[in-house]
C-alpha cells in the first residue's frame, strides 16, 4: 500500500503557489530594489548593534545580552520572508515546495512569539534593576540571565512546534496560498477537512502569550514608575537614569504591538484591498527589525556611546593608513 503524506503520494512533491502582490511586471525591479534596501538596512542596523555589544565588554550586561537575543529574533523573521519576497519581485518566483513553506511559516510564527517572550524577560530585568538596585547583581546572575533567555526561546519554540504538529496527516485539497508568505493559517486554509483543533489552539496560544506578556510588562512598569517617583524625591538623576534605561524596551514593545495589531485589524475587514492586507503583513515583519536598532542607538546612551567610539576608532585607523 502506497505511503501518503498530507493526503498526497510521496512520489508527488507538494508545491504551493503564493499569489503574492498584484503589480504590473514593469514594477518588479523597483519593488525588488525597495525590498533589497529595506533588508540591507535591517542587516546593517542589527549587525552593528550585535557587533558593538559583543566587542565592548562594558556592554556585557543583562540588558544588552537580551537586546542581542531580540536582534536574532528580528533577523529570523525578516530573513524568513524578505529574500523570497525579493525573488518574487525580480523573477516572479511564486512556487514554494512543502518543507520550505513549513520552515518559513514556522520561522514567522516563532518570530512573533519569541519577540513577546523576550520582551517579557526584558521587563523582568528592568523591574529588578530599578526596584531592587542593591540586589540586582545577586538576583540577575549570569546563570539566571541565560536561563531566562533560554526559557523565552524554549517557550516560543515549543508553542509553535505544538501548533505545527496539527499539520500532520492533514490532507490538502489546494495548492494556491492567498498570501505573500506562508503561515499556519494560509496552509491550513487548503485542508480538505475541518481544522477546529488547530484554530482553538492557535487563538488560545495567541491570547495567552499576548495577555501574559502584557500583564508582566504592565506590572513591571507600574512598579518601576512607582519606584522612580520615590527616587525622584531624593535623587533626580537616579529617577531620570531609571526611565532612560527602560525607554528602549517600552518603545520596542509599543511599536511591535502597533505593527501586529494593524495586521490583525486589516485581516478582520474584508473590504480592505488584498494588496493593502499583504503590505501590512509585510510591515509586521519588516517594520520592527528595521526600526529597533535605531531605537537602541538613539535612546540607549551607553550603546550610542559605544557605537560612536567604535566608528571613531575605525575612522582614525583609516586616517593613519592613508
Amino acid at each position: 500500500m502506497e505511503n501518503l503524506t498530507m493526503g498526497i503520494p510521496l512520489k508527488q512533491p507538494i508545491v504551493f503557489e503564493l499569489v503574492g502582490f498584484d503589480f504590473p511586471p514593469e514594477h518588479g525591479p523597483f519593488l525588488f530594489f525597495l525590498a533589497l534596501f529595506a533588508y540591507t538596512v535591517m542587516l546593517l542596523g542589527n549587525g552593528v548593534v550585535i557587533c558593538v555589544i559583543m566587542m565592548d565588554r562594558s556592554l556585557h550586561r543583562p540588558m544588552f545580552v537580551m537586546i542581542c537575543h531580540l536582534v536574532v529574533c528580528d533577523l529570523l523573521g525578516a530573513t524568513a520572508v524578505v529574500p523570497r519576497l525579493m525573488m518574487h519581485f525580480l523573477m516572479g518566483q511564486q512556487k514554494i515546495s512543502y518543507f520550505p513553506a513549513i520552515a518559513q511559516a514556522f520561522s514567522v510564527h516563532t518570530y512573533g512569539v519569541a519577540m513577546q517572550t523576550i520582551l517579557g524577560v526584558m521587563a523582568y530585568d528592568r523591574y529588578i534593576a530599578v526596584c531592587e538596585p542593591l540586589r540586582y547583581q545577586a538576583i540577575m546572575t549570569s546563570a539566571r540571565l541565560h536561563s531566562c533567555c533560554a526559557l523565552a526561546w524554549i517557550v516560543a519554540l515549543l508553542l509553535i512546534a505544538v501548533l505545527f504538529s496539527f499539520h500532520m496527516n492533514v490532507p490538502l485539497c489546494g495548492r494556491i496560498i492567498q498570501h505573500v508568505y506562508c503561515s499556519n493559517r494560509s496552509i491550513l486554509n487548503l485542508a480538505c477537512i475541518p481544522t477546529h483543533i488547530n484554530d482553538i489552539y492557535g487563538l488560545s496560544m495567541t491570547w495567552s502569550v499576548s495577555t501574559g506578556v502584557f500583564v508582566i510588562i504592565a506590572f513591571s512598569y507600574i512598579r518601576i514608575l512607582s519606584a522612580s517617583f520615590k527616587q525622584r524625591r531624593t535623587d533626580s538623576n537616579a529617577h531620570k537614569k531609571a526611565l532612560q534605561t527602560c525607554a528602549p524596551h517600552l518603545v520596542v514593545y509599543v511599536f511591535y504591538q502597533i505593527a501586529s495589531n494593524i495586521v490583525i485589524v486589516s485581516l478582520r475587514f474584508p473590504s480592505v484591498p488584498q494588496n493593502i492586507r499583504k503590505f501590512f503583513s509585510i510591515l509586521f515583519i519588516v517594520f520592527p527589525p528595521a526600526l529597533n536598532p535605531f531605537i537602541y542607538g538613539l535612546v540607549s546612551k551607553d550603546l550610542r556611546a559605544s557605537i560612536m567610539k567604535l566608528f571613531s576608532i575605525q575612522v582614525m585607523r583609516v586616517g593613519h593608513k592613508q
